[in-house]
């Protein structure tokens, strides 16, 4: 897991090939703009899913898992805290995992939190089983996602 800012996530390229790519489409955009739902960078491989939602609970969220891709979790407006659990410490699965949705759930606390504020990014990796939408207001959010190679 990765915390950082729009502002210096140029120390990130080096994450993953791709990761260029994705810093480049979000810094020449107007995230505020950005269409909700999936806008498709590099086909599957690299994409943004814009999200406005309510917040969620700490006690009433699960932590997620993927085996996949990356998941860079760039807050727009609001405040979020995200929950992170080493994957490999889960125990209370209860979605096994889908490999065609890239995703399992398990219904437990992370062992840390972490809040975010507007240009907060948020990197977690397959290792990284994470919990997100935890607040108490309406979050605007960018979740981008990079296939592993």
């Amino acid at each position: 897991m990765i915390l950082s800012n729009l502002k210096d996530c140029a120390n990130l390229l080096s994450l993953h090939p791709k990761m260029g790519l994705l810093l480049d489409f979000l810094n020449s955009q107007d995230l505020q703009k950005l269409p909700l739902g999936r806008n498709v960078i590099d086909g599957d491989d690299v994409f943004v899913n814009h999200d406005i939602v309510d917040a969620r609970c700490k006690d009433s969220q699960s932590l997620e898992m993927h085996r996949k891709y990356i998941d860079v979790h760039i807050l727009l407006q609001g405040e979020e805290t995200i929950g992170i659990k080493p994957t490999s410490s889960v125990k209370n699965i209860t979605t096994p995992y889908n490999e065609e949705k890239d995703f399992a759930f398990a219904d437990e606390p992370a062992d840390n939190y972490y809040t975010l504020h507007p240009g907060d990014i948020l990197v977690a990796f397959p290792e990284d089983a994470h919990a997100p939408l935890i607040g108490t207001a309406k979050i605007n959010k960018l979740i981008a996602k990079l296939r592993l190679p």
